[in-house]
């Protein structure tokens, strides 16, 4: 049987497992993000040590960006432009291929958080549509046509400009390249320091939760009306206040203001914007799909 690797990289924490799918994952373990030499050598002892009849047969990579996923680039597997620090221009992928010489599959980690979905979880049977980390930072990765958002490079649903009216929110914004992007206001750290209090700990009944579904949903809109998406996937740690869906798909309903007449949007909103079916179990799942992938159609550099 073939076995697959998974690795799940996010800016905080790293996680690695090993197994075929959800019912069949064999281990997992999760370490901190340090350095690159760091970090990479806890991950190549992890596979080394479940690979010892070498089972192994391919490595899926879902990461934190801005990464290159341009297979026919000199870069392609690289973190670049992060502002995680240390890990500017490292060579991810070429760092695992060196250690395994197995198949690699290497993505953002929205994209394989959807791939995940899309195989196992809310998407389904779907070919267009949109999964949405909204955590430590913001990103967003998805379908169209049956294939994963790629591009001049990938997307960067995060860093999107969205109306920001200063003398009902003065804060200024935390993104370190845009200030005021949707990161910049929404993201978790953007309310930790607007309102001096982690998201997790805010009550119900806290401004803060109407506020960030306001900025959520004039996102959403934008995306809506640009990729026209069959369904909106929204995970990471600030979409675990369930209380926020239902806030977020009352404003994208009003924002939209009857302008798009579809049965998602008029009736089965509900079933429309909705969390992850996988949990937060998206992201290594989605790797290990990755990883899948990778085998059957490998990419030649």
């Amino acid at each position: 049987m073939n076995m697959f690797g998974g690795i799940e990289a996010g800016g905080t924490k790293f996680v690695c497992a090993v197994g075929t799918g959800p019912d069949d994952l064999h281990d997992e373990i999760r370490f901190e993000t340090t350095t690159p030499a760091e970090t990479l050598k806890r991950v190549i002892d992890y596979f080394t040590a479940h690979n010892s009849a070498n089972q192994l047969h391919a490595i899926g990579i879902g990461t934190f960006g801005p990464i290159d996923v341009r297979p026919d680039s000199p870069s392609w597997g690289y973190i670049t432009t992060t502002p995680k620090q240390f890990w500017q221009q490292t060579d991810f992928a070429g760092t695992l291929i060196k250690a395994f010489s197995v198949p690699i599959g290497f993505d953002t980690d929205v994209n394989a958080a959807a791939l995940g979905e899309n195989t196992w979880g809310a998407a389904q049977g779907l070919t267009d549509f949109i999964y949405m980390t909204i955590g430590t930072g913001i990103g967003g990765g998805g379908m169209s046509n049956g294939r994963l958002l790629h591009g001049m490079l990938h997307p960067e649903m995060g860093h999107i400009m969205i109306p920001h009216d200063h003398k009902t929110d003065p804060f200024p914004g935390c993104c370190p390249y845009h200030k005021d992007c949707f990161e910049g206001l929404a993201s978790g750290p953007a309310m930790r320091e607007r309102w001096d209090i982690p998201a997790e700990n805010l009550p119900d009944d806290h401004p803060a939760w109407e506020l960030e579904a306001d900025y959520i949903a004039r996102a959403l809109v934008n995306y809506i009306c640009t990729l026209s998406p069959q369904r909106i996937i929204l995970g990471g740690g600030v979409m675990e206040h369930t209380a926020l869906f239902p806030l977020v798909r009352e404003k994208v309903s009003q924002l939209l203001n009857n302008y798009i007449q579809t049965q998602q949007i008029i009736n089965d909103i509900d079933t429309y914007i909705v969390p992850p079916g996988l949990g937060n179990r998206s992201g290594i799942l989605g790797a290990i799909a990755l990883a899948r992938q990778a085998l059957a159609s490998p990419i030649k550099h």
